[in-house]
């Protein structure tokens, strides 16, 4: 277990490097200045110089990037250039916001999805099976934004259930931000829904024709017991995968949700930072990520002797 950790946090290392470097260079390759954002129109070219040199963006391309990552390692993100904040704490801030909403969404698409995309299975081409599968299509096939654009019409503008912009933290009032996370976290999941289904049948359908399954019925097993006993764990293990990737994917993707919502999470604060040529904050928030996507694909592979005792990380 230890030297399986050990080689996945190594392996994490050079993903991490490269994910800085092309951050670092592309995010300079953006049209716009940051100094002249900052000062306005009125700015002379000795005071975009001296902004510059304060900012160490005078240096060569090189000398800035090994002068950023020896930061880096020593836990110091920088500081934004549009508000002077140190990056660090205000990206654990907004994670705090964006974690929450797609934790609590990929537990809950998981929670729905998975069992039914293994009865859909279980129950192949029947009446069933063809209405699981035409949802999973169809919800897979709307955009993220569109759908959230319909909720809040319907919800927010319509009916009036739930609050249509801003955002409550839980921890100042935890039934305002319930209703301020229902509609970015409802959207989530019936995105994510459609994908989890159709693995989890697909992992289902490769399952149930093996030959232990076949040797559990024969022995006079019910079909529940089949399935839930003896099935679902091996067909749980693809989809574990998959649940891993979301994951990853919709904490670097959440931006499109919380502009949507107007929710100041981490994928509104990179978008900001992106307008706002603020390279410490874009640098910063995608490092983050990157760390947490690692991190979260080892988490995963560690789980998989839980679900098939031949996996082994020795």
């Amino acid at each position: 277990m230890g030297r399986f950790i050990l080689t996945r946090i190594t392996m994490g290392v050079p993903t991490l490097l490269i994910v800085a470097a092309t951050v670092f260079f592309l995010i300079r390759l953006i049209p716009g200045d940051p100094a002249t954002l900052m000062l306005g129109d009125m700015a002379t070219p000795d005071m975009v110089a001296a902004v510059h040199r304060d900012l160490g963006l005078d240096r060569p391309l090189p000398v800035q990037f090994v002068r950023w990552l020896g930061q880096v390692l020593s836990g110091d993100l920088g500081r934004s250039i549009s508000t002077g904040q140190a990056v660090a704490p205000l990206v654990l801030e907004r994670f705090a916001v964006s974690g929450t909403i797609v934790a609590v969404a990929v537990a809950l698409a998981t929670l729905i999805a998975v069992p039914a995309g293994m009865v859909a299975a279980w129950h192949q081409n029947s009446a069933l099976d063809l209405g699981l599968v035409a949802v999973a299509t169809l919800l897979l096939s709307v955009p993220t934004f569109w759908l959230g654009l319909l909720l809040l019409m319907l919800f927010g503008l319509h009916l009036g259930w739930l609050p249509v912009v801003g955002y409550v933290g839980l921890s100042e009032n935890l039934r305002a931000g319930l209703l301020y996370l229902a509609l970015p976290v409802v959207t989530l999941v019936l995105h994510e829904i459609g994908v989890i289904i159709r693995m989890a049948r697909s992992s289902m359908l490769e399952v149930q024709r093996l030959d232990y399954i076949v040797h559990a019925r024969a022995k006079g097993l019910s079909e529940s017991a089949v399935l839930w006993r003896h099935a679902f764990k091996n067909a749980f293990a693809p989809t574990w995968t998959l649940i891993g990737l979301i994951l990853g994917n919709l904490l670097g993707g959440i931006a499109v949700v919380e502009t949507v919502f107007t929710i100041p999470g981490l994928g509104r604060l990179l978008v900001d930072a992106i307008f706002a040529r603020d390279y410490p904050v874009v640098q910063g928030c995608m490092l983050f990520i990157a760390a947490v996507y690692v991190l979260v694909n080892m988490v995963i592979d560690l789980c998989y002797p839980a679900f098939d005792p031949r996996v082994t990380l020795d």
